[in-house]
């Protein structure tokens, strides 16, 4: 390998492998040659792959703020892992240099006890920043929120705003905003408004009155969606009496988005949002062992409505055939009804007649998948059985549970959503194991209407 050209495409394993050669040989100048190539992430992958033995002595040779930028790539398990190797008194250098909001997110998950050690050891300012935001409530704008931002006084002139040292730092298509002499938001300017407007005009006369915001207890997937549908990088977030608290940022809100699709599509499938790769397997078994167990009595049910038309089922064998199918069918079509409420749901409330048109259209959407199955299944299960009467059995069943089946999917989160209750627990394996308790009631129910007739 050519180690001449750090800019090269060489694979994270070979740049290790690199960086490894140089701290056992103690070459610093070759290391810090390829280290400063690598961006935070690149980094957080060489430390995690990087030998155990090795690592301490990897760690010694970067600054505070480095470490800060790695940390804030790696999980909570890796951070807790990363300080514990650094030591108490680095640590804190390091906590001190991480953004406040990745910081906030880390402290959050650690126990009280050690929070508080942590808290009582970091400067002043900063740990009162981090506890007065801890005392949001948790997935609410308030505890997503930062202090990277930067606010102007509207009696301010142009050049006046333009004057301070962060001014330089800010790119041309930043917001500033405007608040009074309380700290109350009243406005929002433009970088580029100010650089181009007159050196004496007020900045209340080149700002925008009109600012949409967050409020420090709005739930912080309603605020995601706030600054996803505006397509803005920040959204101030105040308090109940308008002061500005803080900004969430577009980075953050990316965050939120994939921590909530996680914990949608875990519970989704009658998991935990709290299982992951690093949990240990009777942890695992513990979180999602009660969850099974619930669905097995559930299931049993199905096993008594076979046990209850058994008379049917011995009479007309070729039934059976068909179960997993007709069992199979409305599961799926109750999934799929209940992935697209869920998401639909996301940080938006529902008003009645929201609710009545989407129970509407799921109504025609699964009246039209029932037609088109059901018709299928009788032409099938007549060439397969040669039976008529069978066919038009087994297609009239199909088609009432992919009806059912689709309202289940769609009525149950609408209805948990209506009581306050997270509507993705109503998960994929209760909505299929409820659907086969309905699909094979009704199933057999029609058959053994019709029994007299089959024979």
């Amino acid at each position: 390998m050519n180690r001449s050209h750090p800019k090269k495409d060489f694979s994270v394993e070979e740049i290790t492998e690199l960086l490894v050669q140089f701290v056992q040989t103690q070459n610093l100048t070759e290391f810090y040659k390829w280290a400063k190539e690598l961006h935070p992430y690149d980094l957080s992958l060489v430390y995690k792959k990087f030998p155990e033995e090795e690592t301490k002595r990897f760690l010694l040779l970067f600054k505070p703020d480095v470490l800060a930028d790695m940390a804030e790539a790696l999980t909570l398990h890796e951070q807790v892992h990363l300080f514990e190797q650094l030591g108490p008194e680095r640590t804190l250098e390091v906590m001190q240099q991480m953004d406040k909001s990745d910081l906030i997110r880390f402290m959050h998950d650690l126990p009280l006890k050690r929070r508080e050690e942590l808290l009582s050891n970091m400067n002043l300012d900063h740990s009162a920043i981090i506890r007065s935001v801890l005392n949001y409530p948790p997935e609410t704008a308030g505890r997503i929120m930062t202090d990277r931002y930067r606010t102007l006084l509207s009696h301010e002139t142009a050049k006046e705003a333009l004057r301070e040292p962060q001014a330089t730092l800010i790119p041309a298509t930043s917001y500033l905003y405007v608040t009074d002499d309380e700290g109350k938001l009243v406005g929002v300017v433009s970088y580029q408004s100010l650089a181009q407007a007159d050196d004496n005009t007020k900045v209340e006369e080149l700002m925008t009155r009109r600012v949409i915001h967050a409020t420090v207890d709005m739930d912080q997937e309603e605020a995601a969606q706030l600054l996803q549908r505006y397509e803005f990088m920040a959204l101030p977030v105040v308090d109940e009496n308008r002061r500005l608290c803080g900004v969430i940022q577009m980075d953050d809100v990316i965050d939120i988005i994939m921590d909530e699709a996680s914990e949608d599509i875990a519970k989704m499938g009658g998991g935990s949002k709290d299982i992951d790769f690093d949990t240990k397997p009777l942890v695992a078994v513990r979180r999602r062992l009660p969850w099974l167990i619930l669905l097995l009595f559930i299931g049993l049910i199905s096993g008594s409505i076979v046990d209850f038309f058994e008379d049917t089922l011995n009479q007309v064998v070729a039934l059976a055939f068909f179960m997993p199918m007709i069992a199979g069918m409305t599961g799926n079509t109750g999934t799929q009804s209940l992935a697209v409420v869920v998401r639909g749901l996301i940080g938006r409330k529902l008003d009645k007649a929201t609710v009545l048109a989407l129970i509407g259209r799921e109504i025609k959407v699964g009246t039209m998948i029932g037609l088109v199955c059901g018709l299928l299944i009788t032409v099938i299960a007549y060439f397969w059985q040669g039976d008529w009467l069978l066919g038009a059995i087994i297609g009239v069943s199909l088609f009432f549970t992919l009806v059912i089946g689709t309202l289940t999917g769609t009525c149950i989160p609408l209805l948990l959503s209506r009581f306050k209750v997270d509507p993705a627990v109503a998960s994929g394996p209760l909505i299929t194991t409820l659907n086969d308790i309905l699909s094979l009631f009704i199933y057999f129910g029609i058959a053994t209407r019709f029994l007299d007739a089959l024979m």
